[in-house]
C-alpha cells in the first residue's frame, strides 16, 4: 500500500487539508490544516486522530483556518515516556503557538474537551473562545454498560469486528452511517485499528484517559473559565449521557446545542447539523 492510497490518506482525500509535522513539547506532532480566517483547533477524542473531522473539515474551513493535531501517540504523533497531564498541557499550548496567529477557538471532542477544559481553566488567555462536544472529565466516566462492554473489548483485541461493535454504539444509526461513509468507513476502521494494534495509540489513550477522561474536573477548576464556552451533544450519547451537559449548562451558564439523531460523535453522525450547531455556538455573545 502506498501513502497515496493508505487509509488514513483516503479519510482526508478531498477535504482541502494540509499536513505538516511539527515539534510541540518535544513531541513530534501530525497537523491537518486548511482554510484562512480566525483559528480554530480542533481536539479528537481517545483511540481516534484528527482525520477523525473529515466529515466537517471542509465546512469549518470554509470560514476558519483550521488547525487539527493528532494528540500525542495518537494517528502519526509520537508519545513521550514521561507523558502526564503537564505534558500535554504543555503540548497543548506549543500546538496553538506553533499553527496560530492569535488566541485561537478551540474545539475538543470527548477527551479532547476534557483537555481544552484543564488548559482554559489555567491560559485563558491564550484562548479566545471554548466549544464543548460530549466531552468527559464533567463527571467520573461511566458510559452506559452496553457502550463500556464494546469499548473494552475493542481495547483488549482491536480487530474490524470489535470496531464496528463500537461504533454502533458511538452512533445512533450505524447502518445508515456505513452506508452514507462507504469505502471511507473502511478506510476509518482499518486506521483505526491499525493504530491500536501498533501498540503507541493503546499506551497514549489509557495514559490520557487516567490524566484527564476518568475523575471529573473539580468544579472549582470549572468555575474558573472565564472565556466565553459552549457545548455541542449528541442527544443519544451513550458515553456522557445529554443529562451531564444539562447539568454544567445550568451550573456554568454554557449554551447548550443538542443534535438529534447523534449518538457522542454529532460531527460524523450528522455533520451539517454539527457544523450549524458548531456556529451557532460560535455566534453567542458576539455583538451584531
Amino acid at each position: 500500500m502506498t501513502i497515496t492510497d493508505s487509509p488514513r490518506a483516503l479519510l482526508i482525500e478531498g477535504t482541502g487539508v494540509t499536513e505538516r509535522r511539527i515539534e510541540a513539547a518535544g513531541m513530534a506532532t501530525a497537523v491537518l490544516e486548511s482554510g484562512s480566517g480566525d483559528d480554530i483547533v480542533l481536539l479528537h477524542g481517545p483511540g481516534e486522530f484528527a482525520a477523525s473531522w473529515f466529515e466537517v473539515l471542509p465546512a469549518i474551513a470554509a470560514t476558519h483556518h483550521v488547525v487539527a493535531p493528532d494528540l500525542p501517540g495518537h494517528g502519526e504523533s509520537a508519545i513521550a515516556a514521561d507523558l502526564d497531564a503537564r505534558h500535554v498541557l504543555e503540548w497543548l499550548g506549543d500546538v496553538i503557538a506553533a499553527t496560530c496567529s492569535a488566541p485561537p477557538i478551540v474545539v475538543g471532542r470527548t477527551l479532547g474537551g476534557a483537555i481544552a477544559l484543564r488548559y482554559c481553566a489555567e491560559h485563558a488567555d491564550r484562548i479566545r473562545r471554548l466549544v464543548l462536544v460530549d466531552a468527559v472529565g464533567l463527571v467520573p466516566f461511566e458510559p452506559a454498560p452496553p457502550f463500556g462492554a464494546a469499548l473494552e473489548r475493542y481495547l483488549a483485541e482491536p480487530t474490524a469486528g470489535s470496531f464496528e461493535r463500537l461504533m454502533r454504539y458511538c452512533a445512533y444509526d450505524f447502518d445508515s452511517l456505513r452506508l452514507r461513509l462507504g469505502d471511507r468507513f473502511t478506510a476509518l476502521s482499518e486506521y483505526a485499528v491499525d493504530r491500536l494494534r501498533a501498540g503507541a495509540a493503546l499506551s497514549a489513550t489509557g495514559t490520557l484517559m487516567e490524566q484527564f477522561g476518568f475523575a471529573a474536573i473539580p468544579a472549582a477548576e470549572l468555575a474558573r473559565i472565564a472565556v466565553p464556552t459552549a457545548m455541542i451533544w449528541g442527544r443519544h450519547d451513550m458515553a456522557t449521557a445529554l443529562r451531564v451537559a444539562e447539568d454544567a449548562s445550568r451550573a456554568y451558564g454554557w449554551p447548550l446545542h443538542v443534535v438529534d439523531d447523534a449518538a457522542d460523535d454529532p460531527a460524523l453522525d450528522q455533520p451539517e447539523a454539527f457544523v450549524a450547531a458548531l456556529h451557532a455556538a460560535l455566534a453567542h455573545g458576539v455583538a451584531r
